[in-house]
């Protein structure tokens, strides 16, 4: 062994250890009083403890021993004190106190103790690590909320919450909770309280524990100290931006320094750049520099190894920490409780000593219960209660039912519903139950039909067979109740009968009718109800001989004898409440005081009057009641506890609760109470007591303690001087092993292994007095219930089984037992075990009584992304500010991080008294855990931490060198793949004149339907104007008057009147625009015949025609720019219009906007010249310019192409061939008829084709969704097209419609092809659902398809009307990030459904090109989509906002293969597929999938990803959210979603959004913002467009209702 074990050599380390800390004057009495870790008083007497295995054994002996036995030289493994005084230890929960350290010092500054003596070591280490942050401030950007979402409560009409904590199941801390007496009789004055919280002052009203005078120097000294040395940054970060960070170690520098970083404030936001060179100076741009600037910190350090996610997605899994405390200890022995005594007259069972005293002592009290004023209200007698009980007996077996069909016999479950204030009621009728051999289970009273956790309870109910619940008179009459006067069947409850056990409603047994008192054997005496972790509630059953047992058990341990006065605080329905209150009591023919919950609420020092007034012997109390006494304690004089021998607290085993007993022990010693009085005890469900502090009457015994390294505990190992000072969790021993039980602690998880003596494993007991099973669960009752503990060689250590406790702990030198945590609130994050207690009382530690009510905390944890991550919910006062809020929320983050060293992932303030709460005033831990999952808490403050907690994200992409000219081509083979290629059919010759065939003496029509006169009135979604290339349909302007409902023509033009009215057009642009041929003329007119004779007019006079959408008239401010833009750009000479838009161009509103003085030359067409041209201006070449075509792309580029009249001219062949447009045709056209294949089919192909068009403005749909299907069903329509928009409007429009509309004759049977004219990825779940929605009307299913054009390539694939279906094929999501196809089966997890894009046109040929290496790629293959077509346009024209799209967009060659051809680059990604369906020519069917642009994927962790993917998955996260955008900014995925709800609702999407985004793409969100609906523009095609969101949320102009940061 190395180093020096002795106790010389021990006092020699620990003084080194904590040298740093000693305050050098010695105090009086001779010895400093050392605060640390290590505490050992040198003066304590021995103190002996029998063992079954150690025999009799020294304590320090025993603690020598495993110290020798351990392999760690000269470090103890775990040491606990014995001393004499009373000092405590320090403690890591603030102290429950009502005014904190000062008040200690108030009362004992005359004692010869060091300052810092009592003052709580865990606030002091919070204010330590937190002090040690200071230097470098976190810099955590503030969210941005909207003013309407900051309510601030007015104090008056403000109650404070009931704070107290509930039942131990459910996780909220015992003991921790804030008293709040609210009714006048309350000995605490309202409004001084109030003020005293708000003020936090150092009275005892309220309990601030953060460090107060007394404490603080010390504090500082610490801090001081943790300054001095080296605090090493555990961490690495996470990849959010593109700068390697290098493992640094951060230096402290002085205040002054230039270097310290401080956030920088909303007024001097630095100047940033957009990603398109814009300057942007805005808050927001300031604050994601200042998240960037948080994120680049070093956070934990880089993991080594990955395990594969069902394929080549790597996702990081932790490493184990090489340097990570494991344990060293010998192998543990089993300990077994002292013999459980056999005492002559104990009772056989416990109906036979409720017989015994109801006859020989009937006017013995049994039991007292209390009114709300702390009155005696009824005292129930032994004799009664037999009498009672015996009545109850035989009503519940003879008086259901009828004499042949009882509906009670004996062995059948009834349950007991019985509320908090009725004891006695409970009493009669537990032991009616078993004397009538029925077995009872007690469970809480459903207040309303949807109680938190009572739908659990009926499925427990439904489990066990109840059909008849026993209740009382006022209970009863409290239930809800249907009109009729019936109870109605709670959610998930079996039917019941309701049946009142009141003496007046039950008769007399016959005088021969005497129930059978048999001895206890193995039938079921009770089942007590057990609420788990996930909120599912179990029953667990107990026999008689186990309650027996049980009860002698606890008479034995606590001395109980007859006719002592016992105290219960407790709920008297199960747990310790039941086992002393109820059972035990009556076997010992105790008196019982019951203090109701609320009596406690309205006085919370009635349980300490009530053993004064009784002279009580023992209390059950939990912590909570304590901290409450404490908090309502004014040195009342009259108080004195020096009757009570025994306080138990029941929730002794929560690691917490030694402050509050150190806490009531310094206040009420003085009142009488002695220390060795305070008896923690553990107990649980399944093994009942496990284990209890007896009480001595040796004063000079104090209680042990263990001070463990928390970091210890993270790895389940017991170490004390751990090197980080401030992370120490002191326990107190709860006393030794029942009497008659054998305990062990094995490893928790995997085969029950015997734990080392130092390491921490799940406490199992032997013995009778248990729960014997989990009703109606076998296979759970085995895990639990049927446990055989095995040492290392395997074999078992004990023929009987064991029980799991659920309570995580340690058998501690002389088999004291200490409990560390339980199994329901441990969380694993990253393989280290976190107890959800020891999160809380950090949290609680940074200004306890400042921002959250104690008790109102809930901590658990939530699995994203294959690891468990840890959230916090905590009820804020109403009175604390937004920054107060927030830096609380930043304080505890770091307080977590420092203490911990774990990251919290999501911490949510709550309005005050919101949480869902328990019976008894708890908080119902699962379900808040549902509700913050299913984005129903509502939260008024959020923080994630992502960026700091997410470790395991997959490896970011190293991209791998692509084949490339080397790679084998053989034929059309390349890497051993047909290469990717497919043509339309062939297009035929071209007749030459194709001008004379577009005035042709065939007379074909476009017929625009009927426009009644209306009022110019502003459109209804005004609210969604914006710029015209953004707009969402905005093309009424209300210069087109609104259609009638019927939708008869208002407007038709036949060839010949089209023919002549262009002529008009073209003398007048000839005469008064004296314009030239080749001239650019701006056409801006409403969709309508005007903007179709205007082209062909331009076209005679040897102009070339640009369509502008015109301007919105309520928005010209956003929308008179665009079209200035677009004139200027395209170099338009004149600009023709309508009479109407004419003076707007020219109106004030205009200049407000734009400089009018620089139009160019404006002509309006409603006033036409008489005459006709002298010569129609033929092109003398096909390859001159036809027309321009200008379009914004959805990156938000405004780009025009060059259309020559040899393209137009192949386009509409195409067209027609594909389509199968003759002369006889009709088709009907819902599209903007401003740029790509609307415009074409608009003015061009009716033409061309000779059909008839039916024209309808989309805009008109934005009052008459139905508009455009009437039309399509009133003409028969065949063929018709219309955008995502439309469809969209419809779907949303007339879904509810369908009945109505099929009433008003709408048919769409003749309806072949229904045709999405689209630039993007088809959206399936859009035409999946808007053909499912009109298939009752008759739609064909297989009617809907859609096209796919570009800027290069109008339209390359649309599917017409001959040719398979399209198909779907399901990819897989992660492959196609690597750029990679992966076809999966339907429904495989990560599977993306991609449609096809329509057939390819005919004259069209695509391959599939590496866009890097530009070489050819196989059959599907992910690469960029070339087209190589007769109507390729020639060219831009002009490009504005990016000058990088170079020409070889129109004319690239392959790097190898066939390098001769010229194809135009489309700019999307997508795949080619060989089907197996057969074209019309009988060739098999190659199939082209879209996948998404180029430009707006986005580059993260080296992977590509399109926007698409992301909205889709956010959009499924919550029912609120319609629309969703996302867009990258400094490497940062900014998510912005349109939440269709209250604005309450706003914060619960930010943990959804995230959650959703990390689970299926692997990415970390770094700024999530909640806007209206409406906000996110969107193009005259329906889609997207990010890059103006981009910009206005960084200009800071989208109003958001909440920006979420995350850290």
């Amino acid at each position: 062994l190395a180093g020096d074990i002795t106790q010389k050599g021990y006092e020699k380390k620990r003084s080194k250890l904590i040298g740093a800390y000693l305050p050098q004057p010695p105090t009086a009495n001779g010895a400093a009083v050392v605060r640390c870790r290590l505490q050992h008083s040198e003066g304590a007497p021995r103190r002996t403890f029998r063992s079954a295995h150690i025999g009799v054994c020294d304590v320090r002996e025993a603690a020598a021993r495993e110290r020798a036995a351990s392999t760690a030289g000269n470090r103890p493994l775990f040491y606990f004190r014995f001393g004499v005084d009373q000092a405590l230890p320090q403690e890591r929960r603030p102290p429950v106190t009502p005014s904190s350290a000062s008040r200690y010092h108030r009362r004992r500054s005359s004692g010869s103790r060091d300052e810092r003596y009592r003052s709580d070591v865990h606030t002091e280490a919070v204010q330590a690590a937190l002090a040690k942050h200071k230097e470098r401030k976190m810099a955590v950007p503030m969210p941005s909320k909207r003013r309407s979402l900051v309510v601030q409560t007015s104090m008056d009409a403000y109650t404070p919450p009931d704070t107290s904590s509930g039942s131990e199941d459910e996780g909220s801390v015992q003991g921790d909770s804030q008293g709040t007496p609210t009714s006048s009789q309350g000995s605490i004055n309202m409004e001084h309280w109030i003020s005293q919280a708000i003020h936090g002052s150092t009275t005892s009203t309220t309990s601030s524990s953060s460090t107060q005078s007394g404490g603080s120097g010390a504090a500082h000294r610490l801090a001081d100290v943790m300054a001095q040395t080296h605090i090493e940054n555990h961490s690495a970060p996470p990849d959010v931006t593109t700068y390697t960070s290098e493992h640094s170690i951060q230096v402290e520098r002085p205040q002054g320094s230039t270097g310290s970083r401080t956030a920088p404030k909303y007024g001097n936001a630095e100047l940033m750049e957009t990603g398109d060179g814009v300057p942007v100076s805005s808050r927001v741009s300031a604050k994601i520099q200042q998240l960037v600037n948080t994120l680049k910190r070093p956070k934990r350090p880089p993991l080594r190894e990955f395990f594969v996610d069902d394929f080549e997605e790597l996702l990081e899994v932790q490493q184990p920490d090489p340097n990570q405390p494991k344990p060293e200890g010998a192998q543990m022995l089993a300990m077994r409780g002292e013999q459980l005594g056999v005492v002559t007259n104990w009772p056989p069972s416990l109906e036979a000593a409720l017989q015994r005293w109801g006859t020989i002592s009937p006017k013995a009290p049994c039991l007292t219960t209390m009114d709300t004023n702390g009155k005696p209200l009824y005292i129930l007698t032994y004799g009664k209660l037999w009498t009672r009980s015996m009545k109850v007996a035989y009503s519940i077996l003879h008086k259901l039912g009828t004499k042949q069909e009882p509906m009670v016999r004996p062995g059948d479950r009834v349950a007991l519903v019985f509320p908090n204030n009725d004891p006695a009621a409970f009493m009669v009728a537990f032991y009616g139950c078993l004397l009538a051999e029925v077995v009872p289970v007690p469970i809480e009273v459903p207040l309303t039909r949807k109680d938190a956790g009572s739908q659990q309870i009926g499925f427990l109910l439904g489990s066990c067979g109840v059909t008849v619940a026993l209740t009382s008179d006022a209970c009863h009459k409290g239930l809800p109740k249907s009109p009729t006067g019936e109870i109605p069947q709670f959610k998930g409850w079996p039917k019941l009968l309701w049946f009142v056990t009141e003496s007046k409603h039950l008769s007399k047994p016959p005088r021969d009718w005497f129930p059978h008192i048999k001895d206890a054997n193995n039938d079921t005496a009770y089942i007590e109800y057990k609420t788990c972790k996930d909120g599912s509630v179990l029953g667990v059953t107990v026999t008689r001989t186990a309650l027996l047992t049980h009860c002698q058990a606890l008479t034995q341990a606590c001395g109980y004898t007859e006719a002592e006065t016992i105290v219960n605080v407790l709920d008297f329905k199960k747990d310790v409440g039941l086992w002393h209150g109820i059972l035990t009591s009556v076997m010992n023919m105790m008196h019982v005081i019951s203090i109701p919950y609320s009596l406690m609420k309205v006085n919370p020092l009635s349980w300490i009057q009530k053993v004064c007034q009784y002279k009580a012997k023992v209390a059950c109390v939990k912590s909570r009641d304590m901290h409450w006494a404490l908090v309502a304690h004014r040195d009342q004089r009259d108080i004195n506890l020096s009757s009570l021998r025994m306080l138990i607290v029941a929730d002794g085993a929560n690691p917490w609760s030694i402050s509050s007993c150190d806490a009531f022990l310094n206040v009420f010693q003085s009142k009488g109470l002695r220390q060795e009085v305070i008896c923690p005890c553990a107990s649980s469900p399944e093994a009942l007591t496990v284990a209890i502090r007896r009480p001595t009457d040796d004063s000079n015994q104090p209680p042990g303690r263990g001070v463990l390294s928390m970091h210890g505990l993270t790895y389940g190992v017991i170490r004390v001087d751990s090197e980080e000072k401030l992370s120490v969790l002191t326990v107190q021993d709860v006393g030794l092993v029942m009497p008659g039980a054998i305990m062990c602690s094995v490893k928790p998880d995997g085969i029950p292994q015997l734990c080392r003596t130092d390491e921490i494993g799940e406490l199992c007991v032997c013995a009778v007095a248990t729960g014997t099973s989990y009703y109606g669960l076998s296979g759970m009752t085995k895990n639990t219930f049927e446990v055989f503990p095995m040492t290392s060689s395997g074999a078992p250590i004990s023929e009987y089984p064991f029980i799991r406790t659920g309570l995580l702990g340690f058998v501690g030198p002389g088999g004291l037992v200490f409990v560390v945590g339980k199994m329901d609130g441990l969380m694993v994050v990253s393989g280290r075990r976190h107890n959800a207690d020891d999160i809380v009382a950090t949290a609680l530690a940074v200004e306890p009584m400042k921002f959250v009510y104690r008790g109102r905390i809930a901590v658990f944890s939530v699995t994203v992304l294959h690891d468990e991550r840890i959230v916090i919910v905590a009820e804020q006062r109403p009175d604390s500010t937004e920054e107060d809020s927030f830096q609380w929320m930043s304080r505890v983050l770091q307080a977590i991080d420092s203490i911990h060293q774990v990251g919290v992932y999501c911490l949510a303030l709550v309005p005050a008294n919101t949480l869902p709460k328990t019976p008894l005033g708890g908080i119902h831990l699962s379900e808040t855990k549902q509700l913050f999952l299913e984005g129903s808490l509502h939260p008024c403050n959020v923080l994630m931490c992502p960026h700091t907690c997410v470790t395991n994200l997959p490896k970011p992409r190293q991209k791998q060198p692509e084949i490339g000219p080397a790679s084998v081509m053989v034929g059309n083979l390349v890497s051993g793949k047909r290469i990717a290629q497919a043509s339309g059919r062939d297009l035929g010759q071209i007749e030459d004149n194709d001008q004379a065939r577009k005035v042709g003496a065939r007379v074909p029509t476009v017929t625009i339907p009927d426009f009644p006169a209306l009022a110019v009135r502003p459109p209804l979604c005004m609210t969604r104007a914006r710029s015209p290339q953004t707009s969402r349909l905005k093309e009424s302007y209300a210069l087109v008057p609104v259609i009638g409902p019927q939708g008869a023509i208002a407007n038709s033009l036949t060839c010949v009147q089209l023919h002549k009215r262009a002529e008009k057009i073209a003398v007048m642009l000839m005469e008064r625009g004296h314009l030239q041929d080749g001239d650019h003329v701006a056409l801006v007119y409403p969709p309508g015949i005007d903007l179709i004779a205007a082209f062909y007019g331009c076209l005679y006079a040897g102009c070339v025609p640009i369509t502008v959408r015109p301007p919105h008239p309520q928005n010209i401010a956003t929308t008179l720019p665009t079209v200035k833009m677009i004139v200027e750009v395209s170099r338009s000479a004149c600009l023709m219009t309508t009479q109407l838009i004419c003076k707007l161009l020219r109106s004030r509103e205009a200049a407000a906007a734009v400089d009018v003085r620089t139009w160019p030359l404006i002509l309006d067409t409603d006033d036409l010249p008489k005459k006709r041209p002298a010569q129609i201006c033929k092109p003398c070449n096909p390859d001159t310019l036809a027309y321009l075509d200008f379009s914004v792309s959805t990156t938000g580029m405004l780009a025009g192409v060059k259309m020559s009249h040899a393209a137009t001219s192949a386009f509409c062949r195409s067209i027609k061939l594909q389509c199968e447009l003759y002369p006889s045709r009709e088709v009907a056209i819902c599209l903007d008829p401003y740029c790509g294949l609307g415009f074409v089919l608009w003015c061009l192909c009716s033409v061309y084709s000779g059909h008839q068009s039916i024209l309808i403005p989309p805009s008109e749909l934005e009052t008459n969704p139905a508009l455009w299907l009437l039309a399509v069903s009133q003409y028969k329509v065949r063929d018709t097209f219309c955008s995502y928009s439309v469809m969209e409007l419809c779907t949303k429009g007339l879904g509810s419609q369908t009945e109505s509309l099929k009433a008003r004759g709408l048919d769409l049977s003749r309806v072949r092809t229904c045709v999405v004219v689209a630039e993007e990825r088809p959206r399936i779940a859009l035409t999946q659902s808007f053909s499912k929605l009109f298939k009752d009307l008759g739609l064909h299913p297989r009617a809907v398809s859609t096209s796919f054009g570009c800027r290069v390539n109008l339209a390359i694939c649309l599917q017409g009307t001959s040719g398979p279906d399209p198909t779907t094929v399901y990819v897989d999501m992660r492959a196609l990030r690597h750029d990679r196809v992966r076809l999966v089966e339907r429904g495989s997890p990560h599977s993306l459904p991609l449609m096809e894009s329509g057939k390819i046109l005919p004259g069209v040929r695509i391959i599939i090109a590496n866009p890097e290496t530009k070489g050819p790629l196989g059959d599907s293959h992910l690469g960029e989509i070339w087209v190589h077509s007769a109507h390729n346009a020639s060219g831009y024209f002009t490009i504005y906002g990016d000058e990088s799209l170079q020409s070889d967009h129109f004319n690239s060659r392959l790097s190898f293969g066939d390098t001769q051809t010229v194809w135009a680059r489309t700019g999307y990604l997508g795949f080619l597929r060989r089907t197996e369906l057969t074209d019309a020519n009988g060739e098999r069917h190659d199939a082209l999938y879209v996948v998404g642009a180029l430009d707006e994927a986005m580059e993260l962790r080296g992977m590509r990803y399109h926007p698409i993917d992301i909205e889709t998955s956010v959009i499924r996260a919550h029912k609120s959210v319609t629309e969703c955008a996302v867009f990258t900014w400094t490497n940062l995925l900014v998510v912005v979603v349109e939440l269709d709800g209250s604005e309450q609702e706003a914060l619960d999407l930010v943990p959804l959004v995230t959650n959703v985004v990390l689970e299926e793409h692997y990415l970390i969100v770094g700024v999530v913002v909640v806007v209206d609906i409406g906000v996110i523009p969107i193009n005259s095609r329906g889609e997207k467009q990010r890059m103006h969101l981009r910009d206005g949320f960084l200009a800071d102009q989208l109003d958001p209702i909440y920006v979420a940061y995350n850290m």
